[in-house]
């Protein structure tokens, strides 16, 4: 009798286990979501420090050197130089 009480607890106990292995919050399938959702933040996170290591080298640019501020004032702003003239030739 007591054999059959102590089968009866340990399969109770295996079976809730499954049960939080297949079903739970720390489940098999919310493990392999949670790692797509780390995989897809790791990619946005890279295309976002590539932004930010493009823009910093933007703003050395700006800093140390007098040809990107020409250039971003002649292509963005359409400034030019005294005494040039602008001719725009159309395809």
């Amino acid at each position: 009798m007591v054999t059959r009480i102590v089968t009866l607890i340990l399969l109770a106990l295996l079976a809730a286990i499954h049960n939080q292995l297949w079903l739970g919050s720390g489940s098999v399938e919310h493990v392999r979501e949670l790692r797509a959702q780390i995989q897809e933040q790791q990619a946005a996170n890279a295309l976002i420090s590539q932004e930010v290591e493009r823009l910093r080298l933007e703003v050395n640019d700006l800093k140390e050197g007098g040809e990107m501020i020409e250039e971003k004032g002649r292509s963005e702003l359409g400034m030019l130089k005294p005494g040039e003239i602008y001719i725009h030739i159309m395809p």
